[in-house]
Formats: C-alpha cells, sequence, structure tokens
C-alpha cells in the first residue's frame, strides 16, 4: 500500500522570516530604490543566504512588494466613490494619503526600476478610479475640457504622485498632508485653489476620517455630503460655466 505524504505547511520561523524581508524591503527600497538585497537582509537581520532562501532575485522580491502594496491599494480604493466628481477625487487622494508609504514605494519603483509592467498592474485600481472621476467631472462641467480626459487623469496621477513624494519629504502633519494631496489633485483637474481649499473644507469631518485610516472600508454614498453647502453637495449645481 502506497502512503502519500501531503506537503508540509512552511514552519513558522520560515514565514516570520519572509514577512521581516518583505517589511524590510519597503523600508529599504523607500529610502533608495536601487538598494540591494544585502541591505535589505541586513535590515530584517537576516543573512544574505536566508533572504535568497525566499527570493531567487531582487526583482522576485520586488514584485512580492508591489504585489502586496497594490493589493493594499486596492483594498482602501474600493468603496471609493461619490455622484459628485470633484469629491469623488478629492476622496481618492484622501484614501491614497492613508497609504501614503506603500504608494511611495511603488511610484519610486516605477521611475527607477525595471518593472513598470507590474507597478502598473500594482496602480490599475487608483488608475481607474481617477478616471472615472475626471470623465464624469468633465461630463458635469467641472473639470477643464481643454484636456482630453485620458490625458487629464494622467497629469491628476502625476500631481498627485508628486504630492505625495513632496508631503512625505517635509514631514507635513496627518491633517496638512491629506489637505495638500486632496487640493491639488483637485487644481489640476481645473478647479482654483480656493475652489479646492473650499470644496475639501465643506467635506464633513466624519466622511474624511472614514478614509482617514489605512485599510479602511467605508461606503460612501451620494448622500454622504448632504447639507455641505452647494460646493459639495451631490448634484446642487447644474456644472461651471
Amino acid at each position: 500500500m502506497t502512503t502519500t505524504l501531503s506537503p508540509r505547511a512552511p514552519r513558522r520561523d520560515a514565514l516570520e522570516n519572509r514577512e521581516a524581508i518583505v517589511r524590510a524591503a519597503s523600508v529599504v527600497f523607500r529610502r533608495d530604490p536601487e538598494a540591494s538585497l544585502d541591505a535589505v537582509a541586513a535590515e530584517a537581520g537576516l543573512s544574505r543566504r536566508a533572504l535568497y532562501g525566499h527570493f531567487s532575485s531582487r526583482d522576485e522580491l520586488l514584485a512580492e512588494l508591489l504585489t502586496r502594496g497594490g493589493a493594499r491599494i486596492s483594498e482602501a480604493l474600493a468603496d471609493v466613490h461619490h455622484d459628485d466628481p470633484r469629491i469623488h477625487l478629492a476622496l481618492i487622494g484622501a484614501a491614497i494619503w492613508a497609504e501614503v508609504q506603500q504608494v511611495r514605494v511603488l511610484a519610486q519603483l516605477a521611475l527607477h526600476g525595471p518593472l513598470e509592467k507590474t507597478v502598473a498592474s500594482a496602480l490599475s485600481p487608483v488608475r481607474a478610479s481617477v478616471r472615472r472621476a475626471t470623465s464624469a467631472g468633465v461630463s458635469a462641467g467641472y473639470f477643464r475640457e481643454s484636456v482630453p480626459v485620458e490625458s487629464l487623469a494622467q497629469l491628476i496621477e502625476d500631481a498627485a504622485i508628486g504630492v505625495l513624494d513632496v508631503a512625505v519629504r517635509t514631514d507635513l502633519d496627518e491633517a496638512a498632508g491629506r489637505q495638500l494631496v486632496m487640493t491639488v489633485g483637485l487644481s489640476v483637474a481645473g478647479l482654483s485653489w480656493r475652489e479646492a481649499d473650499a470644496l475639501v473644507a465643506s467635506i464633513p469631518g466624519s466622511l474624511l476620517a472614514a478614509w482617514s485610516a489605512p485599510g479602511s472600508g467605508a461606503v460612501v454614498g451620494s448622500g454622504a455630503v448632504a447639507g455641505s453647502g452647494a460646493v459639495a453637495g451631490s448634484g446642487s449645481e447644474g456644472g461651471r460655466s
């Protein structure tokens, strides 16, 4: 009688080491996107051999980091929506700010690494959400019509990534960083800085708080800003002239 052996589950210490490597990679690559695996191993407190037992190459480790970061961002943005595209875009900024460290790693690797396709896949939920908000905003007359929607959405994305980098490098506090990320995207979309500031200020604190914690999964409905004034009210303006 032949006995079939079930594959052994990974040892607990092996799983812990893998997690330690991924955490260390996030820290090291955020500091230096060109860092070596030796630097990652040192940060994780493991030997180079131990690291290679989990990841056979730098690209394999980067792909793991990007996949996890993308999944985290996807979860954060899964329920971000509002019938007013301006508020939708602002809430995207708030949700991304809550995941700012993961986004910065993705952005830096997109600029400095050979894994552009992996990065593009990881950020696809962000891009899709921005494009929906941009298209709706242009159709409603809120956002600039002189630039094609695809190009405008790309400009908004690029501005958001740039602002995230500046916000973190200058050690802005939580409220100031979130405000900056939210308003700059709106300004690129076509609002003046005063309009962008007024819009963000009109969003209830309870709604913003729903997106202030990493991994938040609040559902934002069309009536979430009721009573917040004409600037933020869903359908309260017929569009900007």
